[in-house]
């Protein structure tokens, strides 16, 4: 029975100490993908372009819409004076504009979100590279994404997402 129960404890701490050390030995972190995107200075500067995009689009847009009322209220105004064949070709060039603009702000819309994907994907891309270099660096065991669906709890003191910032930032400076 002694030997039995000392065999059990030799092999417990057989088992025992191996996890321990290799749980002393796991490096983790998690970096804020969405915060490093906005903060970054590649992140605000893409804010920025798509600002600039939205307000170009933005004046055009307006511009359509100011002709497209004064169409309309044009054609409030003459339908009575016109023959019924001249008022049906003007309500069909309006109804003709009005298709114009719709298709126009539709590809618009598609742009800036393309263009919006298009700086998302590089930005990532080149944050990904920095958070790949930093885990090489200072042997990380694993580096997680944090999003409100993947943790749950994290230490703050496992937050990298400052020190990726920085280094993304630097990185891009020196492009």
């Amino acid at each position: 029975m002694k030997r039995l129960m000392l065999l059990a404890v030799v092999l417990l701490t057989l088992i025992a100490v191996p996890a321990a050390m290799a749980a002393d030995a796991m490096k983790i972190g998690y970096v804020d993908l969405q915060k490093a995107l906005n903060m970054s200075a590649a992140g605000k500067a893409a804010k920025e372009k798509m600002k600039a995009k939205f307000k170009d689009y933005d004046t055009d847009v307006q511009k359509k819409q100011e002709e497209l009322k004064k169409l309309k209220d044009d054609l409030e105004k003459q339908a009575m004076l016109l023959s019924a064949e001249a008022r049906a070709a003007k309500e069909r060039d309006y109804q003709q504009k009005v298709k114009d603009y719709q298709r126009l702000t539709k590809d618009i819309q598609e742009e800036l979100q393309q263009t919006d994907a298009d700086f998302t994907r590089k930005i990532l891309e080149e944050i990904f590279k920095v958070v790949q270099q930093i885990g090489k660096q200072d042997g990380y065991t694993l580096i997680l994404e944090k999003t409100e669906s993947s943790i749950l709890f994290a230490s703050d003191g496992i937050d990298m997402t400052d020190r990726v910032i920085q280094a993304f930032d630097k990185q891009s400076a020196g492009k």
